[in-house]
């Protein structure tokens, strides 16, 4: 058995469409195209290209993107400043703090400083809060994409034994509570999971973001099983997924690749955020008018 090869690109491609025609018609009413500002502190070379990356997908989408810049000396007082006056700011609709921060910046700081309903990442407190209560507005971009890919593979969700491997509040924890609330029997592991090969192997649906090259071998993944690599790691040999994608292809049903499986959906997932906060805002404004 050789595992289906679960690209991104055509779940990707559904949300771009309907996210553009939203876009167009934001455009058509309201005179301007949905913003995003995305704010960068300090140079860290990555976050540089995925800025770029990011700002192609919005203009071939029809929105509007703004790389507020500032340096790796700025202080988390006027990080905040920005982030409120930005919040503030009519003109924008969405905001999101790429990582890593500088020494001393606190995320959690930055991220309580935006608006909720501009903070398209799904991390503020009151948007976290929403998905934890079943009434999701904004949610982890990448999150949502494994749901998505997971309903795309073919497996029934509903009732499907899910294990999601990692619990950080940016992937694996709104991952399972979304699984969760797809009516998924979800079981979440970490660093202090006695043993994490067994738990692995009673997944038909195996969700695995934890940044560990290669963490998940064949001998872990019951024959069969989705398998949803969430994992980016530079290396000297490329980019590498949580998974060892070779040995794992021949156990699995299906597998996504590590580029271009998650990755793919995850931005659109985040542009279709960034028309929806648009959507949100232009509907409170006339209600208010």
């Amino acid at each position: 058995m050789t595992a289906l090869s679960l690209l991104g690109k055509p779940v990707a491609d559904r949300l771009l469409a309907d996210l553009t025609g939203r876009a167009q018609a934001f455009l058509a009413r309201h005179g301007r195209p949905p913003a995003l500002a995305v704010i960068r502190i300090g140079d860290d070379p990555d976050a540089a290209v995925y800025t770029r990356s990011l700002q192609r997908a919005c203009r071939h989408a029809g929105i509007r993107s703004d790389d507020v810049q500032l340096s790796a000396a700025t202080d988390e007082r006027t990080a905040v400043a920005t982030i409120r006056r930005l919040g503030a700011d009519a003109a924008v609709d969405a905001i999101m703090i790429q990582t890593p921060l500088p020494q001393g910046l606190r995320r959690a700081a930055l991220t309580d400083a935006i608006p909720p309903v501009k903070d398209v990442d799904g991390l503020s407190g009151e948007n976290t809060g929403l998905l934890a209560q079943g009434r999701p507005r904004h949610v982890p971009a990448t999150a949502r994409a494994l749901v998505l890919l997971a309903e795309a593979s073919g497996i029934t969700v509903a009732g499907a034994r899910a294990v999601v491997v990692g619990r950080s509040d940016v992937v694996g924890l709104p991952a399972a509570l979304m699984l969760l609330q797809a009516n998924a029997t979800v079981t979440v592991c970490h660093r202090a999971t006695a043993d994490l090969a067994a738990e692995t192997r009673r997944a038909e649906l195996l969700v695995v973001a934890v940044g560990r090259p290669g963490l998940i071998t064949a001998d872990m993944v019951a024959p069969g099983a989705v398998v949803l690599d969430a994992g980016t790691t530079v290396t000297a040999d490329g980019l590498r997924g949580d998974v060892d994608a070779p040995a794992v292809a021949a156990v699995a049903a299906a597998l996504t690749p590590v580029p271009g499986g998650v990755g793919p959906v995850t931005t659109a997932v985040l542009l279709q955020q960034v028309v929806a906060a648009a959507e949100e805002r232009a509907e409170g404004a006339g209600r208010d008018g």
